[in-house]
């Protein structure tokens, strides 16, 4: 049986643009020039099954129901697989905190530390309810 001469015509084609495709691609990779920039309102990072394990998020001004003031605050929450955040780093206009919290099962075990106005703090508490508070 003969092979009529179109199947070996676009055989060639097929061969020839396999081996340009490859010529093109067969060099280093190197990185695009500078990365676009990420922007949003909020960001989370979530695990394999779909909890939220670290969030970075901007609240609004507001007001507490007793009246108390909260300037517009960046929050950024680092939180356990059972949904504990542990650790917040906080920054608002008059003040900058970090905490740390004990473990699920904890309550009262923690660290803050505190920058406001002209002073700052550290914060320490055990959950036997023994605290510490430092300042400069």
């Amino acid at each position: 049986m003969k092979t009529p001469k179109v199947l070996i015509v676009l055989t060639a084609v097929n061969v020839a643009v396999l081996i340009l495709t490859l010529v093109q691609h067969a060099g280093p990779v190197a990185a695009q020039g500078q990365a676009p920039m990420l922007r949003g309102r909020g960001l989370e990072i979530v695990d394999e099954q779909g909890r939220v394990r670290a969030s970075i998020s901007v609240m609004p001004a507001s007001t507490s129901e007793r009246g108390d003031a909260y300037p517009e605050t960046v929050l950024l929450r680092l939180i356990t697989e059972r949904g504990r955040p542990s650790v917040k780093i906080s920054s608002t206009e008059p003040a900058s905190g970090l905490s740390v919290a004990g473990p699920t099962g904890t309550k009262d075990t923690f660290a803050i530390l505190e920058a406001g106005g002209n002073s700052s703090s550290l914060k320490l508490r055990g959950e036997d309810g023994k605290e510490q508070v430092i300042r400069p």
